[in-house]
């Protein structure tokens, strides 16, 4: 049976369930341990939540393969990240790096992240395909993308620094772990 071409899109509130199901699979809380050395994702959602990266931040990009789920990518502003304690502390810090000649802030740069694949896409470009998908459309908004992986997490880490060109701006420590805190130009004429 062949498999339908790959579709990009802006998520919508009616595929909420089949994201959810992707990132319960891969989420550190319920992801099967033999999966965790492939990569996870640290930060849980609610339905609720998700909605809101949907409407008020249009910031939630998925990956469809014959009608199903297999990828997606978060991103929004900072404001939206703020009910979380480690966003908090990043938001904090932002005046403190300068990436490109830019001191961060919350109105040039946004996070990005979650990120999730489907280990049955995983090696076949999807990740570049959703990550630049993601990142041009937030170029419209801001000139930095910024993100974090978790020391324990290599996989994400190299996928991030090889695969898609991120640089490291810090280390941190951050509630017992330990983090990259990673970036990007979100286009090259923003340099």
């Amino acid at each position: 049976m062949k498999r339908a071409g790959m579709k990009l899109k802006n998520a919508e509130l009616s595929e909420i369930d089949d994201i959810l199901r992707l990132h319960y699979k891969y989420q550190i809380d319920s992801i099967n341990e033999e999966d965790k050395a492939d990569g996870f994702v640290t930060t849980s959602f609610t339905k609720e939540q998700m909605a809101d990266l949907i409407q008020k931040e249009n910031g939630l990009f998925i990956a469809k393969i014959d009608g199903q789920v297999v990828a997606y990518a978060m991103a929004a502003s900072w404001d939206f990240w703020s009910l979380w304690p480690m966003f908090e502390y990043m938001i904090s810090n932002l005046p403190s790096l300068e990436y490109h000649g830019q001191t961060l802030s919350i109105d040039n740069s946004y996070q990005y992240g979650p990120i999730c694949i489907d280990k049955s896409v995983r090696g076949t470009g999807v990740l570049e395909k959703i990550f630049e998908f993601a990142k041009n459309k937030m170029s419209e908004r801001y000139s930095i993308l910024v993100t974090f992986v978790n020391k324990t997490n290599e996989r994400s880490y190299q996928a991030h620094k090889r695969k898609l060109g991120l640089d490291v701006i810090q280390e941190f420590k951050f509630n017992g772990n330990d983090y990259y805190q990673m970036a990007c130009l979100t286009r090259k004429s923003w340099n």
